[in-house]
């Protein structure tokens, strides 16, 4: 798909994006949606990228970034890891993310999550991570997170921003709409911290049962589906620094 189409498309559907300054005035949340080797590394598996991909570098610098101050700050994380059984298939996607694999790993310039105290992670088995929170006593991982440490707001990064990103956040938006969420009022999604895959049409067209999914197009489609779900969509996040 040419730039050009891509950018008509953009101002055909435009999404707002403001900046985001968090001094800790407003107790917010971290959550990382899916941030592994299987979705992120070259090579790493079925529905990693083939090559280096900028997008999606550009989003795990950008997650480790902030994910380092929040943890400096022992400000409240959560990690999603998508981990599959080999047995139970998420069609129509191929086999990914097996549980035991590396696939299913965080990518290593995250790991030192695992030590961090203040970070909570959950492996999710289906696409919306909120719906991979729930247990078997009917209970929610996720809102119990959000609820024990008082949040406000949260800040959404990961991938793929059209898919598990987009899922999560919308039916995130429906529970705090239903107060099921209380005190959350903010879901805010970081556009620089959130990628998703490309399969250019040309590619897909060669393929059996393939969906073409540009990668540029797809990436602010999702943005705008999920400012119209009332996300708020930010292009730059500012941390204070100061005085952790």
């Amino acid at each position: 798909m040419s730039v050009q189409t891509i950018d008509l498309l953009k101002e055909e559907l435009p999404v707002h994006q403001e900046s985001l300054h968090l001094t800790g005035d407003t107790k917010t949340g971290l959550v990382l949606v899916d941030v592994v080797n299987g979705f992120c590394t070259v090579g790493a598996g079925n529905l990693a990228p083939r090559q280096p991909d900028k997008q999606i570098s550009e989003m795990v610098d950008e997650s480790v970034r902030v994910a380092r101050v929040f943890c400096d700050r022992k400000w409240p994380v959560f990690a999603f890891l998508d981990s599959h059984h080999p047995d139970i298939p998420e069609h129509p996607y191929p086999p990914h993310c097996i549980v035991g694999t590396e696939e299913s790993e965080l990518v290593p310039a995250l790991k030192w999550l695992e030590n961090e105290g203040n970070v909570t992670l959950r492996r999710k088995d289906c696409i919306d991570g909120f719906l991979g929170s729930v247990e078997k006593d009917g209970s929610n991982v996720f809102i119990n997170w959000v609820q024990s440490n008082q949040l406000k707001a949260i800040l959404v990064v990961g991938i793929c921003t059209d898919i598990c990103v987009l899922d999560f956040v919308c039916t995130t938006l429906s529970a705090r709409n239903r107060r099921l969420l209380v005190p959350l009022e903010d879901v805010i999604v970081y556009s620089h911290g959130c990628a998703t895959f490309d399969l250019p049409v040309d590619v897909a067209k060669t393929a059996k049962d393939v969906v073409a999914h540009p990668q540029e197009l797809m990436h602010h489609i999702g943005l705008y589906i999920a400012k119209g779900r009332g996300a708020k969509v930010v292009s730059e996040v500012s941390l204070d620094t100061k005085n952790p």
